[in-house]
């Protein structure tokens, strides 16, 4: 399969746990001296965290990214080639690599200061048709933070999906969060969707992206509500991400996967005969799958260090799970524990195991959030 779309290098400063807050203002002040523990650096975005993630996990990927010809590109690419992956990358000379400071903060969400860098040039011409002719599964990520992925309600993003389902392969979309002050705020994201999604066999963004593109009013609401605190703490899935879900597979979706925060995530499925559209390639049991829907709660993590990474790495373990042959009761199952795991570790990559070791731990009893 090929894991396509946004690459970059995330710089996370390590917060000491003790200045945990539920304000930020309380922490990061003008003027003000805060100690810490380090900084990690590792490879970010879509296609490192999900592609490396579903390497890990056994699938057969190829990583494609775009990525400058300066220090933080070699960073990316050593990075890379650690596990083999790097071969796929596109050298943008003259563009900067991409990369995110991340403020993951002890107490509060993720921050992220981004550069798009090099990413604002993919384009459908960057993903070879030789490389889709082989392919299962292209998984494309984070649209919203590639310019050329949102410009003209969405052209070239779904030029790729075409091109990957004319050459046969199924196809995976993932979000991004968008800042609505950025030009990805003023695009229409409803006829975004409307035209790609038709073309999009698995559908995976997360809440809080869907609600801003779907029903902007109701993430305002919800974010008066909760301050400063997480939104997903406040979501009722039958009242607010079933409704997004039923609209995504109305769209044209196949299988959509609605990440929601650590509370857990929400799947639908289309009917028996769209799911026999789905490239044979990925044979996948169309009747068993079609149909369904219903909340998954996260399992219980041994320890929370930070989330990022946490949802690509839950869509890695789904989609793995699926090009496997599994339920899609196991697969989100699976998803599931990889969130778990995820969390564990200050990157994406560090807290994975393998998927027969999550087996084992769910059938030993593996609790769920706010389980006793």
């Amino acid at each position: 399969m090929i894991a396509a779309g946004h690459i970059c290098l995330d710089i996370t400063p390590v917060f000491p746990q003790q200045t945990a807050v539920s304000d930020l203002t309380a922490l990061l002040r003008p003027g003000k001296l805060i100690h810490m523990e380090g900084v990690n650096v590792h490879t970010g975005g879509a296609v490192a965290n999900t592609g490396l993630a579903m390497k890990l996990l056994g699938a057969d990927v190829t990583l494609m990214g775009k990525i400058g010809d300066d220090a933080f590109g070699r960073i990316v690419c050593n990075i890379l080639a650690e596990h083999g992956a790097e071969s796929g990358m596109i050298l943008s000379p003259g563009a900067s690599t991409s990369y995110s400071v991340v403020l993951a903060v002890p107490g509060i969400d993720r921050i992220f200061l981004h550069n798009p860098g090099a990413n604002d040039t993919f384009s459908a011409e960057d993903i070879p048709e030789e490389t889709l002719q082989s392919a299962a599964l292209l998984h494309f990520g984070y649209p919203p933070l590639m310019r050329s992925m949102y410009r003209e309600n969405g052209s070239e993003l779904l030029a790729i999906l075409k091109k990957a389902r004319g050459a046969g392969a199924a196809t995976s979309l993932d979000m991004a969060a968008v800042d609505p002050d950025s030009d990805a705020g003023k695009v229409d994201w409803d006829a975004v969707l409307q035209g790609v999604l038709p073309y999009t066999d698995f559908f995976v963004p997360s809440a809080e992206e869907l609600l801003f593109m779907l029903d902007r009013d109701r993430l305002d609401a919800l974010r008066r509500q909760s301050g400063s605190g997480d939104v997903t703490e406040l979501l009722v899935p039958e009242r607010d991400i079933r409704p997004l879900a039923e609209r995504c597979i109305a769209y044209g979706a196949k299988i959509v996967l609605i990440k929601c925060g650590a509370p857990g995530m929400y799947y639908k499925t289309g009917s028996r005969e769209a799911l026999a559209g789905i490239s044979a390639r990925l044979e996948l049991d169309a009747a068993a799958w079609a149909n369904q829907a219903g909340f998954e709660a996260s399992y219980q993590p041994e320890r929370v260090l930070s989330g990022t990474g946490a949802g690509d790495v839950s869509i890695a373990a789904f989609l793995t799970a699926a090009l496997n042959g599994e339920t899609l009761e196991d697969s989100v199952h699976l998803a599931a524990a990889a969130g778990a795991s995820c969390v564990a570790a200050y990157d994406a990559l560090g807290g994975l195991t393998s998927l027969d070791e999550w087996k084992a731990k769910i059938q030993a009893g593996w609790k769920k959030r706010g389980a006793c």
